[in-house]
């Protein structure tokens, strides 16, 4: 079969034309149909004597118009998404926008109260596709295939409440890319991985930072802390929530909603502070509890390996091995000089006093790669360091714990320039 791109121009047009184009009959009914449903909505409009009628024109709660100008931004992007999934060599695919609730709900489980379920058409219960990784897996089963690199564009819904500032609609679209079958260890994870920095630096968004981690690992760290094993998957729908609550919030849910026992909730939060790449994963190799876990260590080796191929593929620095971060701490304190406890105090209450989480260690000459080796576990994403060179300058080094970068900011734009960069985070 020739490719499609080979094609004359003259010949695609006319296979377009003949395509898209209805029926004669067909497409002037359109047109009247369409042009009196616009009269209609036009003319149901009050006028100024006439009782404002209940039905109000708008769109859906949690949905939303694209007009030309940002469907032409949707356009670019999704050709650079798609053009990056193909040179990896993916293929194409689409899915019904609904499919069968039983196969849905078997496999969404918690999100089943989520979906949208269809009226039943014709003997068959049906819900609107929560995502496009189980239609996926339906496909593959129907046609009895046990390999396929596949990318798909489509649109996916969810019956929640909607948060339109946080970018959260009930219906929105998604990008899939899977490597479906069975390989040797992490290839096709790091192939995965290269594949989100291609697309993340293509779209010239800044700096980024993919967090990564193996379910083996969590489960793991689930055993040595006492979760019951029938209660792994409700505690891991949890510890997903850190990105958007507090480890209090989170532990709440834990023992108060899942039945967790506070004490297993406490061994879980020493664990899930933490994030680096490979000098964390050897960290975790000699802990003494989760090194006596067969799982765990099965998915620490693999995690090496992964960083192994991501450092091959040069993307390694974009990459952090994460377990979770629990402290909420925006800014440390740090200094590189010994008695500048002062100093210290002076700056972190200014910090403060403008309404920034900030903390620093309760030393008075704590060593700077102690303080910057701190910020690097419990994930706090700014360091600012004082110390004599600094003074002397009128300035403050504000370091970001991601990419290490430092730059000196005067001492009375500080709070400025980090409310700044908390607004973009």
């Amino acid at each position: 079969m020739p490719q499609l791109g080979l094609l004359p121009r003259r010949t695609w047009v006319t296979l377009l034309s003949q395509l898209l184009r209805p029926p004669r009959a067909a497409c002037i009914s359109a047109v009247g149909c369409h042009s009196q449903v616009a009269e209609a909505l036009l003319t149901s409009q009050p006028k100024p004597h006439q009782e404002k009628p209940n039905f109000i024109i708008k769109i859906p709660k949690g949905t939303r118009d694209l007009s030309p100008q940002q469907m032409v931004v949707r356009e670019k992007i999704l050709d650079m998404v798609v053009s990056c999934f193909k040179r990896h060599g993916a293929k194409g695919l689409d899915t019904p926008a609904f499919e069968l609730t039983e196969m849905l709900t078997e496999k969404y489980e918690e999100h089943s109260g989520l979906m949208y379920d269809l009226k039943d058409q014709g003997g068959e219960l049906l819900s609107l596709r929560y995502d496009l990784t189980v239609p996926f897996a339906r496909y593959l089963a129907m046609n009895k295939l046990k390999k396929m690199k596949r990318y798909q564009v489509g649109k996916v819904w969810r019956r929640e409440s909607p948060t339109i500032v946080q970018g959260r609609y009930r219906e929105f679209c998604q990008c899939d890319f899977d490597i479906a079958g069975h390989f040797d260890p992490m290839i096709p994870d790091a192939e995965c991985l290269k594949i989100m920095c291609e697309v993340l630096s293509g779209l010239q968004l800044g700096d980024f930072l993919i967090k990564v981690n193996d379910r083996r690992v969590v489960d793991g760290m689930f055993a040595v802390c006492g979760v019951p094993e029938s209660k792994f998957r409700a505690i891991c729908a949890s510890m997903d929530k850190l990105d958007k609550m507090s480890w209090r919030d989170v532990r709440h849910e834990m023992v108060a909603k899942k039945g967790l026992a506070p004490e297993v909730a406490d061994r879980i939060g020493e664990y899930i502070q933490c994030h680096g790449g490979v000098s964390l994963i050897e960290q975790l190799f000699q802990d003494p509890r989760l090194s006596q876990n067969k799982q765990a260590l099965e998915g620490l080796g693999d995690l090496k390996l992964l960083f192994e191929y991501l450092t091959l593929f040069g993307i390694a620095e974009k990459n952090s091995f994460k377990k979770v971060r629990t402290t909420e701490t925006q800014v440390f304190v740090a200094t590189p000089q010994k008695n500048f406890l002062r100093e210290r105090l002076k700056l972190i209450a200014e910090l403060w006093d403008a309404g920034i989480k900030a903390e620093m260690l309760y030393k008075n000459n704590p060593k700077l790669l102690t303080q910057l080796h701190y910020c690097e576990n419990t994930g706090i994403p700014l360091v600012v360091i004082i110390g004599e060179q600094e003074q002397k300058e009128g300035v403050i080094k504000l370091r970001s714990v991601a990419s290490r970068e430092e730059v000196a900011i005067k001492r009375e734009n500080l709070v400025a320039e980090i409310q700044k960069r908390l607004s973009e985070s």
